[in-house]
């Protein structure tokens, strides 16, 4: 989990990097660059509270799987704009190769994320399944969040 940490960090560095550049004012598509790097920065900003702001927290998978969905959709654009506009918008080669190593920490982290993400809902529904076998939920109801109170005298 502290390597996770570490890579974000490294990861909300080279974002605030990227987002400092500014965009050349002489095309529009040097301005949709730097509309996608600041929905980069939005979704960085998102990370760093699903994260707690660098203390320690626990992180929801389901909300990590879905975030780090939209940060590896707009790797993907700004990767995708960086290869039609680097001579034009003269992209210096530098944040490129920091924007694409970014990029690989962000499907990284979606993976291990929409991963943890199944393996709860493959637990689910093998808890489910199990207490329908056995005739209904039992006391502790298991992961189902039910929980059955004997019937008789105690």
């Amino acid at each position: 989990m502290t390597h996770i940490r570490l890579t974000l960090m490294a990861t909300l560095a080279a974002v605030g990097f990227l987002a400092s550049v500014p965009a050349s004012a002489q095309s529009s598509a040097c301005q949709e660059g730097q509309k996608i790097l600041m929905e980069r920065q939005s979704i960085v900003k998102q990370i760093s509270v699903l994260t707690g702001d660098g203390k320690k927290k626990q992180i929801d998978p389901r909300a990590a799987c879905t975030v780090f969905g939209k940060l590896v959709t707009n790797g993907d654009a700004g990767l995708k704009w960086m290869s039609v506009n680097k001579d034009w918008c003269q992209v210096p080669d530098q944040m490129i190769e920091g924007f694409e190593q970014d990029h690989k920490r962000a499907q990284t982290f979606k993976g291990q994320a929409c991963g943890a993400v199944a393996k709860m809902a493959e637990a689910e529904k093998r808890a489910k399944q199990q207490a329908q076998q056995q005739g209904g939920p039992r006391m502790g109801g298991g992961l189902t969040g039910t929980l059955s109170v004997p019937k008789g005298a105690l």
